[in-house]
């Protein structure tokens, strides 16, 4: 059973955020969603079969040293041109190390 107390002067939702994680790390909302719906018997030996097959690629993965996941692959852009977010791959990068920030007045 998760217990929390509220300490003094803590906002409730602090509390409620510890509460929270509390049950997130214990898998109380892992095995909610595990009962919430009915799992036929067939269905759940796919499953589990499914997640040994698994464990296993993993596994041999593992033992011959190659990377696990996705890896950090760049997405490239399908058209071929490099992806720029400023939209014109013209203009210079902007460095705030060197840039001038002084204001200067102009007279009306």
């Amino acid at each position: 059973m998760i217990r929390v107390q509220v300490r003094p002067n803590e906002p409730l939702e602090a509390a409620l955020r510890r509460f929270k994680r509390q049950c997130n790390y214990a898998g109380i909302f892992r095995l909610a969603k595990k009962h919430a719906y009915h799992e036929k018997t067939s269905d759940r030996r796919r499953r589990e079969g499914r997640e040994r097959l698994r464990n296993i690629v993993l596994a041999e993965k593992k033992r011959s040293g190659a990377p696990l996941g996705r890896g950090n692959k760049k997405r490239s852009n399908k058209r071929g041109k490099p992806s720029d977010r400023r939209g014109g791959s013209d203009q210079p990068d902007f460095d705030p190390l060197t840039a001038d920030t002084t204001i200067q007045k102009t007279e009306s």
